[in-house]
């Protein structure tokens, strides 16, 4: 159950960058609430991001505003500099997850137990889980591969989203209505993910508002960060 309702939608954007405000102010709009993962050794950085022959903006935000920017969302680890980790040794692992998760929790001014594998492709196996869960303080790892289904999973440290809002945008606009639309007698999640950027880049920023203005103020749906749905600690 999710504080009392069998219902729940949750949003897990990555590397924290300035559009995550106009997405915020977004949700924020229609109530709903999000998981932010961030690279903290990036802040203050600025650069500029290709995909599919688009650049736009990639800047970090400085490490004073995230307090601010976030505050009613989540702040999650992505990572000190955003490697693939299953290259690297046990300790470099441990580093640069359990460093990042500090210095977040310092800036957010709460502890910080989640953590989103960055990159993309193979960024997770599970020795990097293991490593993760037993040396850690983090209490779950979100993957980039979708389920495209609505169960609840019992291994947190290799937690898979229902589907991303990007190269699966249709799909995502087919999972909500069918969630929507879903009666159960078991408990059921849409645990959406993407980066904030990639909104610039597909010019669905309206479009996802609408999606977002569907999808809200149900009564029979919880709405809450990553760590209230898959800790339940409300």
């Amino acid at each position: 159950m999710f504080n009392g309702k069998l219902k729940a939608i949750t949003f897990s954007y990555d590397d924290g960058v300035t559009q995550d405000k106009r997405l915020i102010d977004i949700f924020n709009k229609y109530g709903l609430k999000c998981t932010f993962n961030i690279n903290s050794g990036l802040l203050g950085t600025a650069g500029l991001l290709v995909r599919d022959g688009v650049t736009v903006a990639h800047c970090k935000p400085r490490p004073e505003e995230i307090k601010r920017i976030y505050e009613g969302h989540e702040i999650a680890s992505h990572s000190l500099t955003h490697p693939m980790l299953p290259e690297l040794s046990d300790e470099e692992i441990i580093s640069e997850v359990e460093n990042d998760r500090i210095a977040l929790s310092e800036l957010a001014g709460y502890e910080v137990v989640g953590f989103a594998y960055p990159g993309g492709g193979v960024n997770f196996d599970r020795r990097v889980a293991e490593i993760i869960k037993n040396n850690t303080g983090v209490k779950y790892c979100r993957t980039t591969v979708s389920t495209h289904n609505f169960e609840i999973q019992s291994n947190l440290f290799e937690f898979r989203p229902t589907v991303g809002h990007h190269r699966e945008y249709s799909d995502m606009l087919k999972l909500g209505k069918k969630f929507i639309e879903l009666e159960t007698d078991k408990p059921a999640l849409l645990y959406i993910w993407g980066h904030s950027y990639e909104f610039d880049i597909y010019n669905r920023w309206n479009e996802f508002e609408e999606f977002c203005k569907f999808i809200s103020n149900r009564d029979d749906i919880f709405y809450g960060t990553n760590k209230d749905v898959l800790l339940n600690e409300l």
